[in-house]
């Protein structure tokens, strides 16, 4: 799932750079680093602590279940028994007491964030992962938008079977149809509609969500969409993000580019629309996290990641906004998703 060979690859190249005897972390079973280098590791069993070891020829694992010791300590005492010995590179964020175990076992640590860049760049098995969650994200915005083109308009308020249609009810039909279409939301859908109040006609309604699939790969999608709306402003700055996107995935087909870099981009296009304020966007690889790397400044998008953009702007009656997620190769290819329509009709 994860291209086992090529994090193999980039750990020896790693070790033989610092002179390094092992690679060595420490986390629950839900770790995405843990479960990147241990695909077989599945997410919803066994969960509890795990310790993985790699030293350039074998992987070595140990679970809270292998006895009553902590994994940390028995991998620490495997590495020592197997005669390795010096400096084992860690991730920061390995846990304290398991860093006191390595040293405790003679190691000296030393960090690194070579299974963090390797994360950035995707298998195609790890972008069908990703598609798949997509799709299900598709499936639930779907659902949301039905909602919005089915309710009744009454005193500019809308109703459904009566009932106001309340952000809870539109979360609610997002995850359903998450669930409908083999997804899990995650608790990662949200409404622009305040809670307690009715969604309203001629005011834009954001829903976005980051579902993950069964092996624990996100997708990334959010929709904007007016009831009855006049055009004006929403129209203007609808068609201001969606050509930001186009402009983006043309940037990033052309060469490398910064995270900073392609945000200022997205931020312009919208610009050279009209608005100079309220203008929102971010720029983030995803994968077996909803936001990871690359997402901060100067790191690159390179080929072979997989990035959400997620472009907002305020309008004097609500935000616009669209998220959406794009492979990164020698073409850009926007990944399964749903139309841009600001109409929820337009999803019938």
């Amino acid at each position: 799932m994860t291209g086992d060979a090529s994090v193999e690859s980039a750990l020896r190249t790693a070790l033989e750079r610092e002179g390094a005897s092992a690679f060595v972390h420490v986390g629950s079973a839900d770790d995405p680093a843990i479960r990147y280098c241990r695909s077989e590791l599945e997410r919803e069993l066994e969960r509890g602590r795990r310790a993985v070891a790699f030293d350039g020829r074998e992987w070595r694992v140990r679970s809270a279940t292998d006895t009553e010791a902590d994994p940390a300590s028995n991998l620490a005492d495997d590495l020592a028994g197997a005669g390795l010995e010096g400096t084992v590179l860690t991730p920061a964020r390995i846990p304290h007491d398991a860093a006191l175990y390595l040293e405790g076992a003679g190691f000296s640590l030393a960090s690194t964030d070579v299974i963090e860049q390797s994360r950035a760049t995707k298998t195609p098995a790890e972008r069908e992962r990703i598609e798949t969650a997509q799709t299900a994200a598709g499936a639930g915005i779907r659902r949301g938008a039905s909602l919005l083109a089915g309710a009744d308009v009454v005193d500019g308020r809308l109703r459904l079977e009566g009932e106001p249609l309340t952000a809870d009810r539109l979360r609610a039909a997002i995850d359903e149809g998450i669930v409908a279409a083999g997804g899990f939301p995650d608790g990662n859908t949200a409404v622009s509609v305040p809670d307690g109040d009715p969604a309203r006609s001629g005011v834009p309604v954001v829903l976005e969500t980051a579902p993950r699939e069964p092996s624990g790969y996100y997708g990334g999608l959010a929709r904007t969409y007016v009831r009855d709306g006049d055009g004006g402003d929403e129209r203007r700055a609808h068609v201001g993000v969606t050509r930001a996107f186009r402009s983006a995935a043309s940037m990033l087909t052309a060469d490398a580019q910064s995270v900073t870099a392609v945000e200022a981009d997205l931020e312009a296009e919208v610009r050279a629309f009209g608005f100079e304020d309220g203008i929102r966007t971010r720029v983030a690889g995803v994968g077996l996290e909803p936001v990871e790397r690359p997402n901060r400044g100067r790191q690159e998008i390179d080929g072979g990641a997989v990035v959400r953009l997620d472009v907002g702007v305020e309008t004097e009656n609500g935000r616009i906004r669209l998220r959406e997620l794009f492979a990164v190769d020698e073409a850009v290819d926007r990944l399964e998703s749903i139309p841009q329509s600001l109409d929820p009709a337009a999803l019938e």
